[in-house]
């Protein structure tokens, strides 16, 4: 078809656990389940022409793709407010993988939709944040990783309560009722 453009591929995304690597890891706690090995440092690699260094404690995999569980005005919203990774100012970050329950993939679209928003407020609560917290999801699980979900969020060092306010909203809703693991691994850039 003429005048269509080519629709981008998705972005493969690791975080190893590494010697050395630009974000220090400073806590590691698991919230739900079991939490990963100990380790100094996270490196993030874009690309699946990038191979996860030899000696990593653990390495997380995903796919930056489409957005998921969102209305167009909704997105638009999003896009409106987020601010870019890699801000100068945002030095801190967290990597905060998920997995869900069974029961959770096993309700239809609609219903996943209806508990993510409708019930629990994810994105609204998420927009309240914004743009002092960055965030990108990364989808884990149709690669057969251990988690379904990798987010990882970035904000300056003064956002940092906000950052965790926001955290203690979102595990109150009835979507976290549906995880049966999450770690929460908090990170400062030198």
């Amino acid at each position: 078809m003429t005048g269509m453009q080519p629709r981008p591929s998705p972005l493969l995304v690791t975080f190893a656990a590494v010697a050395s690597g630009p974000w220090r890891i400073e806590t590691m706690q698991p919230v739900i389940g079991e939490s990963l090995p100990a380790a100094e440092r996270l490196a993030m690699l874009e690309g699946t022409d990038v191979a996860a260094p030899s000696g990593a404690s653990w390495t997380l995999r995903g796919v930056v793709s489409n957005t998921r569980y969102t209305t167009r005005t909704e997105l638009g919203t999003l896009q409106e407010r987020q601010q870019g990774l890699r801000r100068q100012e945002a030095t801190c970050a967290a990597l905060i993988p998920i997995r869900k329950t069974e029961a959770w993939w096993a309700l239809a679209q609609d219903e996943r939709r209806a508990i993510f928003e409708e019930q629990s407020r994810h994105i609204a609560i998420g927009l309240d944040y914004l743009p002092a917290v960055a965030r990108r999801l990364h989808h884990s699980r149709e690669l057969g990783e251990p988690f379904d979900f990798v987010t990882w969020f970035e904000f300056a060092p003064e956002h940092r309560g906000a950052f965790d306010t926001m955290l203690q909203r979102l595990r109150a809703t009835r979507e976290w009722s549906y995880i049966d693991r999450e770690v929460d691994i908090r990170l400062r850039r030198d």
